[in-house]
């Protein structure tokens, strides 16, 4: 009975999490997303070729945009923010934050999320403010798996989708 939890000589080999597990990973996430939950988006990237940027600040005041392209992701509903503008008027705020599969969208679509392009979710267009990349697969950082878009609603007459 002594010899039941005897220590090892040399600790067991680490896991082997190579390409076939992170395509595993890519598969299943795939078929979650888009077969069982099913929510979408529409994206549309700024087109960077024939967009006027100014020279000095690399801002544009027009955007130039290429065909929507359909995403499917996860999206949570942040709700409406009201803030009070003292002696101005209140402001009421949309706000949804959009979770992206990192390799579909670069690998399968050919697409980069980016802070200022749009998206329509519903029927609502909305504008990305803010881009992370918090998750690595398997704990490799050079694995990202995950893009998270936190967006708000765009006001009336700032995009236009025709």
């Amino acid at each position: 009975m002594s010899d039941k939890w005897k220590k090892l000589a040399q600790p067991p080999p680490p896991m082997f999490l190579g390409e076939k597990e992170r395509d595993l990973v890519k598969q299943v996430n795939d078929e979650i997303i888009e077969r069982v939950i099913g929510q979408q988006v529409l994206y549309f990237p700024i087109d960077i070729d024939h967009t006027n940027y100014h020279p000095l600040y690399g801002e544009a005041i027009e955007k130039t945009f290429l065909p929507p392209v359909r995403v499917f992701a996860l999206v949570e509903y942040g709700g409406e923010e009201t803030n009070f503008m003292s002696n101005i008027a209140v402001d009421v705020m949309d706000k949804i934050t959009i979770k992206f599969h990192r390799r579909r969208l670069t690998e399968d679509q050919d697409l980069e999320v980016q802070v200022g392009d749009f998206v329509r979710y519903g029927d609502i267009y909305y504008e990305i403010m803010k881009k992370s990349e918090p998750k690595h697969l398997f704990g490799q950082p050079e694995h990202e798996f995950e893009t998270i878009a936190e967006c708000i609603r765009a006001r009336d007459g700032l995009f236009n989708a025709s």
